[in-house]
């Protein structure tokens, strides 16, 4: 029996997998305790104490007030908690107990798990990515590491469902992994090159899944209700998620048929409604356009047509959906490789990935066969920045901090980047640097990563003195800042750790050395106006109702 293990976790929105690789170093997914490969990523607060997965879904309609659901999409946003029976739950919390259902019943098969992997949406942020680790430690974990969903995703292709098992592939593919879950939808350009995999350029959107298709169906189910029998489901909690489990349940077999029943009831009376998929791909086409014109911008971004991809690749549970292949095949021209299981590959992406990190252990003598211990122990991936990184900038003249970007996003890690600016008064002996990352899209508002003092610079230098300051992001999750005195050549250097980031071990993959770039001296022009981040208001479960009830809930409840 193996002592230790190669475990990989898919930590989703909507649903969870845990997977190892087993001594013939093939993953293999590790079914719950119900006997079943995914488990719900639902939790039921009852008077007993928590209850995680498929029981905690069946009591939903039951004590909705009591049910969390789809807490991943608030990972990271420090505000955002739920209050129930008289605690306070963050979504790291609930995070943290569907991860310690997934090990507890693991450990029950395969022995005691120390370490894994768990994969994040290539979008995350840093806070974000944060979160997600802090939940795997508080699940029992000793030590934690982070895969982008659609790197798994490459190296359960390349490496397993294409690959045999090991077998290299006959050259080298430009994939394109379009990866529709529960919750959030990633896009990544992948390159694979003989023992790696290198993302090229990634994006999505953390608000677009599964989620939404069903609160679309959800929408139009409730008009009809209203306008047929003058009530609301939003009015009533258990009506708004009785509702929710009959879309999702329709969702799941329009893929399957073209025509579905769901019903809807609430204050006494039911009324049940016939769905065609064809209606049901008019009421998200939507959504569906979204998702395509991310495609359309990253490949237009990137100066690449449908010719420079090899191989479109889908995973996701949402990915099931015809339309979406229909859509992608229309796109490109292709027919799609749907080898990937949409419930599994993401977790045995992740296993890979754990036994490549564990391959200079003692992990490899547990495996029987040679050439998958060297296929491991000479793979490599290469991730990109998901934001890009820089600083706040202070307007001399009128005191305005604005954000500029010195490191892109798309960057490939680890990296490091210069640039050159002006003290802004005589004898400035420190430079108070504010790190940050841009936001989701060009829209959204930039993230604070943290910030440090640069003290001890040269005395009476005057204004405008010119001061290099370089960023690197390393490859353990932590930015090294340095302020350079190019005249005198004095130099100070700081370390930020990033926010909320655990004492405990982390590691990350294996990656060239970075390239250093250094930029002219400038006056950075502001970038976008430096505006507050909505803040993400806790709230008691069940205590609003109507039309921001409705799509409030599907934020917290779906499929």
């Amino acid at each position: 029996m193996l002592t230790t293990h190669a475990v990989g976790i898919d930590l989703g929105t909507t649903n969870s997998c845990i997977a190892y690789l087993n001594e013939h170093g093939e993953p293999v997914s590790i079914a719950n305790e119900e006997g079943e490969i995914t488990t719900p990523s639902v939790v039921l607060f009852d008077e007993d104490g928590p209850i995680v997965g498929k029981e905690a879904f069946r009591n939903a309609i039951a004590t909705p007030e009591y049910v969390v659901m789809n807490a991943k999409r608030h990972l990271g946003h420090p505000k955002k908690c739920w209050r129930i029976r008289g605690n306070v739950y963050t979504p790291t919390d609930i995070a943290a107990l569907v991860l310690r259902k997934l090990l507890r019943d693991a450990e029950k098969k395969i022995g005691k798990v120390q370490r894994a992997v768990i994969t994040v949406p290539a979008q995350f942020s840093d806070a974000q990515r944060q979160a997600t680790i802090k939940a795997g430690l508080a699940a029992g974990l000793k030590h934690v590491d982070i895969i982008n969903e659609p790197v798994a995703a490459s190296l359960c292709y390349v490496l397993g469902a294409e690959g045999l098992w090991f077998s290299e592939l006959a050259h080298s593919q430009r994939i394109l992994v379009y990866d529709l879950g529960g919750g959030t939808f990633d896009l990544s350009l992948v390159n694979y090159e003989k023992n790696q995999v290198s993302v090229l350029a990634s994006t999505g959107n953390l608000k677009l899944g599964g989620i939404d298709f069903n609160r679309a169906l959800a929408g139009h189910v409730r008009k009809q209700f209203i306008k047929e029998l003058g009530l609301d489901v939003a009015e009533d909690r258990q009506s708004l998620q009785y509702l929710a489990m009959e879309v999702e349940q329709a969702k799941r077999s329009l893929s399957a048929r073209e025509r579905a029943a769901l019903s809807c009831t609430h204050a006494g009376k039911r009324k049940t409604y016939q769905v065609t998929r064809a209606q049901f791909e008019k009421l998200t086409a939507g959504l569906m356009k979204r998702t395509q014109d991310i495609t359309v911008k990253l490949l237009k971004k990137m100066n690449m047509g449908w010719a420079h991809v090899d191989v479109v690749l889908t995973a996701g549970g949402a990915s099931r959906m015809p339309m979406v292949r229909d859509m992608l095949q229309g796109m490109s021209g292709w027919t799609l490789n749907t080898s990937l299981s949409p419930d599994q590959s993401i977790a045995h992406g992740a296993t890979y990935y754990a036994g490549m990190l564990l391959s200079n252990s003692e992990f490899v003598h547990s495996i029987r066969n040679d050439v998958v211990v060297d296929r491991l122990a000479g793979f490599r991936q290469q991730s990109v920045s998901s934001r890009a990184l820089g600083i706040l900038v202070r307007d001399p003249v009128t005191s305005y901090r604005f954000p500029h970007y010195i490191l892109p996003a798309n960057t490939p890690l680890p990296a490091s980047v210069s640039h050159v600016y002006g003290t802004v008064q005589p004898d400035q002996r420190r430079v108070h640097l504010h790190v940050i990352e841009s936001g989701e899209d060009d829209g959204q508002d930039f993230v604070h990563v943290g910030g440090c003092k640069v003290e001890d610079l040269p005395e009476n230098l005057p204004v405008n003195s010119e001061i290099e300051v370089t960023i690197h992001y390393d490859a353990a999750a932590k930015v090294h800042v340095s302020a350079r005195e190019i005249k005198s050549g004095k130099q100070a250097t700081a370390e930020i750790d990033r926010t909320e980031t655990p004492a405990t071990e982390i590691t990350t993959p294996q990656a060239p050395a970075p390239q250093k770039k250094t930029t002219p001296a400038r006056t950075p022009k502001p970038q976008s106006p430096p505006r507050n981040p909505a803040p993400v208001a806790s709230r008691d479960i069940g205590s609003a109702t109507g039309e921001d009830e409705f799509y409030r809930f599907f934020e917290d409840a779906g499929d």
